[in-house]
């Protein structure tokens, strides 16, 4: 959409997400940082494939693969500072299915993330230094391919300080000061992100949690649902921020 032109004198954008962790109706933001960066790694490692009673005919790809998973624990463990909030996790392994051979090949992947620019590529780039220097100690080589191609690689979700505020005052003046909530960053990601790169932006949540009636589950969840009582009130706060940012700016 951006490619295409979609954000061509855009002045402003505005997002809101449901959240199933704030009652309904609360309205809740940040400045700055609000949502990490998030990227996927997909990893093979090559040996030479043999029996596993003869380990020494062969090359493993398996013992280079475990070898570089516990390694790339150390990255956030002991080279990122503590309070840059950094995740690497590898959440796949796959050396197939045969008990009585060592494979060819080993596949692991995962996904990492971070709350700013520096640190997000910092862990790319030490993500595919461990693994592939890890694959060389046990006489294996590795390849990893971070799905760059594919857009799949998320900035972090940063809100405007000017584009915040307008929100708070919005949602205080319609809501009442109790019913806005200033939240923690949190690791998930947005593609929204791709447009507050390009666009001053701001993104925030609207409570649906209604414990009576069920709407306890995240988005994610196959018992996801929402409290209905929030359709008015989030089409009154959103219709409200673009109406009054064109009556005040425009």
């Amino acid at each position: 959409m951006i490619g295409d032109g979609a954000l061509e004198n855009v002045e402003a954008i505005f997002a809101v997400h449901v959240s199933h962790e704030h009652p309904t109706g609360i309205i809740g933001s940040r400045p700055g940082p609000l949502l990490a960066g998030c990227g996927f790694f997909r990893a093979v490692f090559s040996g030479r494939k043999g029996l596993a009673g003869s380990p020494h005919h062969s090359v493993d790809p398996i013992l280079a693969a475990s070898a570089a998973v516990i390694s790339l624990q150390g990255i956030v463990s002991r080279e990122s500072n503590p309070l840059d909030s950094q995740v690497v996790s590898v959440t796949s392994f796959n050396g197939g299915n045969n008990l009585d051979m060592i494979p060819e090949t080993v596949v692991i992947g995962g996904t990492f993330r971070a709350f700013s620019n520096a640190s997000f590529y910092n862990l790319l780039q030490r993500i595919e230094e461990v693994i592939v220097e890890q694959a060389n100690v046990f006489r294996c080589w590795a390849t990893v391919d971070f799905f760059e191609k594919e857009s799949t690689i998320y900035p972090p979700t940063v809100n405007d300080d000017r584009m915040y505020e307008h929100v708070k005052k919005v949602a205080t003046d319609l809501l009442g000061p109790p019913n806005f909530r200033v939240v923690p960053p949190m690791m998930g990601a947005e593609d929204f992100s791709f447009y507050s790169q390009v666009v001053p932006a701001a993104f925030y949540y609207i409570g649906v949690r209604n414990e009576t009636l069920g709407s306890t589950h995240t988005g994610h969840s196959p018992y996801f649902m929402i409290d209905e009582d929030v359709l008015p009130i989030g089409a009154a706060v959103h219709a409200t921020i673009a109406e009054r940012y064109l009556n005040e700016q425009g």
